[in-house]
């Protein structure tokens, strides 16, 4: 039947996916580097690394718990901030005029190296 040849076509779905290494600092200065999969989200990534990086929304944009940091140069290539995650990080702690928060932030090729 037709059915068994399709099954030789499943390997396409195998493909590796595409990771960058990417470093998160934590507050006490340690750094962590990862393997983060172009196209998800930096929060989900954290999580997937047991990076304390709360998300306590569930990345629903409805708190400030997923608070990242970026180097100016990164910082100025992501997109630009909705007005919603403006108002979360306005409760943010720490806030800097460089933080995001990792629910918004895809992982993008260009961001080999980043920390």
């Amino acid at each position: 039947s037709s059915d068994s040849s399709r099954s030789f076509h499943q390997s396409t779905f195998l493909q590796e996916k595409k990771t960058v290494k990417v470093t998160y600092v934590d507050p006490m200065g340690d750094e962590i580097v990862v393997d983060a999969e172009v196209g998800k989200h930096l929060l989900d990534i954290a999580q997937d690394n047991n990076i304390e990086l709360e998300g306590a929304c569930g990345g629903e944009l409805a708190c400030a718990t997923c608070h990242l940091i970026f180097d100016k140069d990164m910082y100025e290539t992501l997109e630009e901030k909705d007005p919603e995650e403006d108002d979360m990080l306005d409760m943010a702690f720490e806030l800097t005029d460089t933080s995001r928060l990792g629910c918004q932030i895809t992982v993008r090729e260009d961001m080999e190296g980043m920390r």
